[in-house]
């Protein structure tokens, strides 16, 4: 499951990286955090947690042109998908994921699968590697958090979908009426990886761009790429526990931790128990 994740390039990169047309992310954008979000939404964040707003990309005809073919945008969403027909947002908490193998069926995602696609740029993902041996001060497992990314320069993609949401109780004039969010996809983790956490997001290459986030993908390419499975693009290392306070942010929660800091840690590469 992909809980935390980094995004750390700047606008204008993301730009040039993932072809967009326009850049919307300058819009104000419903939020549904009690407090400010830090950083604010839109600059490099390397801790990026469920209901913060993230910069996603998705294609969608220009608001004063709806006939107009789809366009590539850079948009802000919040993460945690919160489905139309939903009576309350905080549904939203529970679906910062949507299983690929469930996903084109689940009635919270089924409608958005069909031409709600975005994706969801990034550096990597974190994720939690419960130790077979050690133990915290609780008696309890001992986590390990890793960084996954890619091992080659081919920029990190996950594979998303979007919703809108309106609220009931705004005025009709209320441009912060409609919340929209959005959900990560996640897959069966490949070898190596799957040591860390049986999961991993759903992550598309440049030649499956296009077709993803084109409304108009007819169903069964759909599902081919839901079935996307291309092992030995990833690279992966274990990182400082700051990063499981989603408050703590920067470049050093990427920074990978010495071999003489680990307990009961399975390196993913071997299976060998490290410390």
């Amino acid at each position: 499951m992909c809980g935390r994740y980094a995004a750390s390039a700047g606008n204008d990169d993301l730009i040039e990286q993932l072809d967009v047309d326009t850049d919307v992310t300058g819009e104000r954008v419903r939020s549904v955090l009690k407090r400010p979000q830090e950083p604010p939404a839109g600059r490099p964040d390397y801790n990026i947690a469920p209901s913060k707003n993230a910069r996603v990309v998705l294609a969608r005809a220009p608001k004063d042109d709806p006939a107009a073919p789809p366009q590539r945008q850079l948009r802000l969403l919040t993460w945690g998908l919160v489905p139309s027909w939903a009576k309350d947002p905080a549904i939203g908490a529970r679906l910062a994921n949507a299983r690929a193998e469930t996903v084109t069926t689940k009635p919270a995602f089924r409608s958005a699968v069909r031409s709600r696609r975005v994706l969801v740029p990034a550096d990597g993902w974190y994720e939690w590697q419960v130790s077979p041996t050690a133990t915290d001060a609780k008696g309890k497992p001992r986590k390990q958090p890793f960084f996954m990314h890619r091992d080659d320069a081919v920029p990190v993609t996950f594979a998303g979908l979007f919703e809108f949401w309106r609220d009931p109780a705004a005025q009709a004039d209320d441009p912060l009426a409609w919340l929209t969010t959005f959900t990560i996809i996640t897959t069966a983790a490949e070898p190596g990886l799957s040591r860390i956490h049986d999961r991993q997001p759903l992550v598309l290459d440049p030649d499956q761009w296009s077709a993803w986030l084109d409304p108009q993908t007819p169903p069964d390419a759909v599902e081919e790429l839901l079935g996307t499975h291309r092992p030995g693009r990833f690279g992966a290392y274990p990182v400082g526990r700051a990063v499981g306070n989603s408050r703590v942010n920067g470049p050093h929660l990427l920074d990978p931790v010495g071999a003489d800091e680990l307990v009961g840690v399975v390196d993913p590469s071997t299976g060998e128990v490290i410390g």
